[in-house]
């Protein structure tokens, strides 16, 4: 479930971004930039977001196994194997969540983006 809702938060902001960068992206295109440089820029800015998300969450992670050691029967608690296989589910979960609002810029139309606002 927490997998599912730190999908949705971080499509809910790469979203809100793509849509306040609407004129950027249209000004980017008229000037000569491939629709997928647009696409790699966002999901990129996604990555960026998730993988310090990652790293601030493994390191949270790690201190705090020691209060659950107790209650962990068959794995250690800061059990290697767990923390890769969970952070690379996280990574998979966040390019699935930058894609769409990725694919909405790259269909944005330089003469609609630059008359916005």
């Amino acid at each position: 479930m927490a997998l599912v809702l730190a999908g949705i938060g971080l499509y809910g902001v790469i979203s809100y971004l793509v849509g306040q960068r609407t004129q950027e992206f249209g000004i980017r295109l008229a000037l000569g930039a491939q629709r997928r440089d647009i696409l790699r820029l966002v999901i990129s800015h996604g990555m960026k977001l998730a993988l310090i998300g990652i790293g601030l969450g493994l390191f949270a992670a790690y201190w705090l196994t020691r209060f659950l050691q107790k209650m962990l029967f068959g794995i250690g608690a800061t059990d290697p194997m767990t923390f890769s296989i969970i952070a690379l589910m996280v990574v998979f979960v966040a390019i699935l969540a930058c894609i769409v609002p990725a694919r909405r810029a790259m269909k944005v139309d330089p003469l609609k983006a630059l008359r916005y606002e």
